[in-house]
Protein backbone atom coordinates (compact mmCIF):
# COMPACT_ATOMS: atom_id res chain seq x y z
CA UNK A 1 0.00 0.00 0.00
CA UNK A 2 1.08 3.40 -0.66
CA UNK A 3 1.78 6.13 2.24
CA UNK A 4 -0.98 8.45 2.85
CA UNK A 5 0.81 11.42 1.26
CA UNK A 6 1.42 9.57 -1.88
CA UNK A 7 -2.41 8.98 -1.71
CA UNK A 8 -3.50 12.08 -1.11
CA UNK A 9 -1.27 13.27 -4.27
CA UNK A 10 -3.09 10.28 -6.27
CA UNK A 11 -6.56 11.62 -4.80
CA UNK A 12 -6.14 15.91 -5.49
CA UNK A 13 -4.63 15.26 -9.29
CA UNK A 14 -8.03 12.57 -9.66
CA UNK A 15 -10.65 14.72 -7.57
CA UNK A 16 -8.86 18.36 -9.29
CA UNK A 17 -7.95 19.81 -5.94
CA UNK A 18 -7.36 18.57 -1.88
CA UNK A 19 -9.84 19.06 0.79
CA UNK A 20 -10.98 17.89 4.06
CA UNK A 21 -13.43 15.00 2.27
CA UNK A 22 -10.45 13.81 0.17
CA UNK A 23 -8.24 13.67 3.71
CA UNK A 24 -11.12 11.37 5.23
CA UNK A 25 -11.90 9.23 2.11
CA UNK A 26 -7.81 8.79 1.66
CA UNK A 27 -7.66 7.53 5.54
CA UNK A 28 -11.24 5.74 5.65
CA UNK A 29 -10.39 3.74 2.28
CA UNK A 30 -6.83 2.99 3.81
CA UNK A 31 -7.91 1.73 7.14
CA UNK A 32 -11.01 -0.24 5.57
CA UNK A 33 -8.14 -2.27 3.29
CA UNK A 34 -6.21 -2.79 6.56
CA UNK A 35 -9.34 -4.16 8.42
CA UNK A 36 -9.87 -6.51 5.45
CA UNK A 37 -5.93 -7.58 5.68
CA UNK A 38 -5.49 -6.15 2.05
CA UNK A 39 -2.44 -4.30 1.14
CA UNK A 40 -2.01 -4.28 -2.61
CA UNK A 41 -5.42 -2.97 -3.86
CA UNK A 42 -3.95 -1.66 -7.18
CA UNK A 43 -2.18 -4.54 -7.96
CA UNK A 44 -2.20 -8.58 -6.67
CA UNK A 45 -5.71 -7.63 -4.30
CA UNK A 46 -7.62 -5.46 -7.17
CA UNK A 47 -9.90 -8.57 -7.88
CA UNK A 48 -11.01 -8.89 -4.49
CA UNK A 49 -12.24 -5.98 -3.84
CA UNK A 50 -15.85 -4.39 -4.14
CA UNK A 51 -16.82 -1.17 -2.32
CA UNK A 52 -19.91 0.19 -1.57
CA UNK A 53 -20.31 4.34 -1.00
CA UNK A 54 -23.09 6.01 1.03
CA UNK A 55 -22.29 9.84 -0.26
CA UNK A 56 -21.70 11.21 -3.86
CA UNK A 57 -18.89 13.86 -2.37
CA UNK A 58 -15.14 14.69 -2.68
CA UNK A 59 -14.57 11.48 -0.45
CA UNK A 60 -15.77 9.08 -2.66
CA UNK A 61 -13.25 9.78 -5.02
CA UNK A 62 -10.62 9.39 -2.56
CA UNK A 63 -12.02 5.73 -1.65
CA UNK A 64 -12.03 5.18 -5.69
CA UNK A 65 -8.42 6.12 -5.99
CA UNK A 66 -7.14 4.04 -3.20
CA UNK A 67 -9.13 1.09 -3.27
CA UNK A 68 -8.69 0.76 -7.62
CA UNK A 69 -12.74 0.70 -7.41
CA UNK A 70 -14.43 1.95 -10.09
CA UNK A 71 -18.62 2.11 -11.55
CA UNK A 72 -17.29 1.01 -14.77
CA UNK A 73 -15.52 -1.84 -13.44
CA UNK A 74 -18.55 -2.86 -11.33
CA UNK A 75 -16.14 -2.74 -8.51
CA UNK A 76 -17.65 0.30 -7.06
CA UNK A 77 -21.57 0.09 -5.72
CA UNK A 78 -23.56 3.79 -5.05
CA UNK A 79 -25.70 3.76 -2.35
CA UNK A 80 -27.42 7.43 -1.80
CA UNK A 81 -27.52 7.45 1.80
CA UNK A 82 -26.25 10.65 2.74
CA UNK A 83 -23.47 9.69 4.77
CA UNK A 84 -19.63 9.66 4.74
CA UNK A 85 -19.05 6.15 4.99
CA UNK A 86 -18.20 2.87 2.82
CA UNK A 87 -17.92 -0.73 3.05
CA UNK A 88 -14.91 -2.64 1.63
CA UNK A 89 -15.96 -6.34 0.21
CA UNK A 90 -13.30 -8.85 0.16
CA UNK A 91 -14.83 -11.12 -2.32
CA UNK A 92 -12.50 -14.02 -2.20
CA UNK A 93 -13.40 -14.41 1.70
CA UNK A 94 -16.78 -12.73 2.03
CA UNK A 95 -15.24 -10.76 4.64
CA UNK A 96 -16.64 -7.16 5.08
CA UNK A 97 -16.28 -3.97 7.01
CA UNK A 98 -18.33 -1.13 6.93
CA UNK A 99 -16.19 2.47 8.00
CA UNK A 100 -18.24 5.07 8.81
CA UNK A 101 -16.85 8.57 9.66
CA UNK A 102 -17.44 10.03 13.17
CA UNK A 103 -19.11 13.15 13.59
CA UNK A 104 -17.19 14.03 16.52
CA UNK A 105 -14.30 14.32 14.45
CA UNK A 106 -15.36 17.84 13.46
CA UNK A 107 -15.40 18.95 16.46
CA UNK A 108 -12.13 17.31 17.23
CA UNK A 109 -10.85 18.89 14.50
CA UNK A 110 -11.52 22.33 15.86
CA UNK A 111 -10.36 21.89 19.39
CA UNK A 112 -6.74 20.91 17.57
CA UNK A 113 -6.15 23.11 15.73
CA UNK A 114 -8.03 26.66 16.86
CA UNK A 115 -4.83 28.81 15.64
CA UNK A 116 -6.02 27.84 12.11
CA UNK A 117 -9.00 30.05 11.36
CA UNK A 118 -10.20 27.93 7.93
CA UNK A 119 -12.56 25.17 8.92
CA UNK A 120 -11.02 23.12 5.85
CA UNK A 121 -7.68 23.81 6.76
CA UNK A 122 -8.19 22.57 10.14
CA UNK A 123 -10.27 19.66 9.05
CA UNK A 124 -7.41 18.63 6.26
CA UNK A 125 -4.14 18.88 9.06
CA UNK A 126 -6.71 17.19 11.86
CA UNK A 127 -7.60 14.85 9.70
CA UNK A 128 -3.86 13.42 8.97
CA UNK A 129 -2.89 13.57 13.00
CA UNK A 130 -6.28 11.61 14.31
CA UNK A 131 -6.36 8.02 14.97
CA UNK A 132 -8.32 5.71 13.27
CA UNK A 133 -10.40 5.26 16.22
CA UNK A 134 -10.71 9.27 16.54
CA UNK A 135 -12.19 9.62 12.85
CA UNK A 136 -13.91 6.28 12.12
CA UNK A 137 -16.34 4.03 13.56
CA UNK A 138 -15.70 0.27 12.13
CA UNK A 139 -18.54 -2.33 12.20
CA UNK A 140 -17.85 -5.80 10.51
CA UNK A 141 -20.79 -6.41 8.03
CA UNK A 142 -21.97 -8.85 5.74
CA UNK A 143 -22.83 -7.88 2.69
CA UNK A 144 -24.58 -10.62 0.08
CA UNK A 145 -23.59 -10.26 -3.05
CA UNK A 146 -25.46 -11.98 -5.91
CA UNK A 147 -23.45 -12.96 -9.36
CA UNK A 148 -24.32 -9.78 -11.06
CA UNK A 149 -22.95 -7.56 -8.68
CA UNK A 150 -19.25 -8.52 -9.61
CA UNK A 151 -17.21 -7.52 -11.36
CA UNK A 152 -16.87 -8.71 -15.29
CA UNK A 153 -20.30 -10.28 -14.63
CA UNK A 154 -21.52 -11.49 -18.15
CA UNK A 155 -25.27 -12.02 -18.11
CA UNK A 156 -28.16 -11.70 -20.49
CA UNK A 157 -29.50 -9.06 -21.60
CA UNK A 158 -33.19 -8.38 -21.82
CA UNK A 159 -35.01 -5.89 -24.30
CA UNK A 160 -37.54 -4.10 -23.00
CA UNK A 161 -40.73 -4.88 -24.19
CA UNK A 162 -42.21 -1.49 -24.08
CA UNK A 163 -39.72 1.16 -25.04
CA UNK A 164 -37.09 -1.58 -26.97
CA UNK A 165 -34.06 -0.64 -24.80
CA UNK A 166 -31.26 -3.24 -23.85
CA UNK A 167 -31.16 -4.10 -19.97
CA UNK A 168 -28.20 -5.94 -18.05
CA UNK A 169 -27.41 -7.56 -14.59
CA UNK A 170 -30.63 -8.54 -14.07
CA UNK A 171 -32.15 -4.97 -13.50
CA UNK A 172 -35.83 -6.07 -15.38
CA UNK A 173 -38.95 -6.03 -13.86
CA UNK A 174 -41.84 -8.26 -14.65
CA UNK A 175 -45.09 -6.61 -15.43
CA UNK A 176 -47.52 -9.52 -15.88
CA UNK A 177 -46.25 -11.39 -19.10
CA UNK A 178 -44.28 -8.46 -19.93
CA UNK A 179 -40.66 -7.67 -19.01
CA UNK A 180 -39.16 -4.35 -19.03
CA UNK A 181 -36.84 -1.88 -17.94
CA UNK A 182 -36.95 0.07 -14.28
CA UNK A 183 -37.91 3.09 -16.54
CA UNK A 184 -41.11 2.02 -18.34
CA UNK A 185 -42.03 0.31 -14.80
CA UNK A 186 -42.13 3.87 -13.15
CA UNK A 187 -38.94 3.92 -11.52
CA UNK A 188 -37.47 6.68 -13.58
CA UNK A 189 -35.85 9.77 -12.42
CA UNK A 190 -36.27 11.77 -15.80
CA UNK A 191 -39.22 12.64 -17.47
CA UNK A 192 -39.67 12.50 -21.22
CA UNK A 193 -40.48 15.90 -22.79
CA UNK A 194 -43.09 15.46 -25.63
Amino acid sequence: MKSLQEYLDDAAVAHGHLCAGQVLGVRMAMFGLKKLGLEDPQGKDRKRIVTFVEIDRCATDAVMVVTGCRLGKRALKFRDWGKVAATFVDVETGKAVRIAARESSKALAKSMHPEIESKNQQQMLAYREMTDDQLFQAQSVHVELPPEEFPGYKGERIVCAQCGEGINFRREVKLGAKTVCRGCAGERYYEPVV
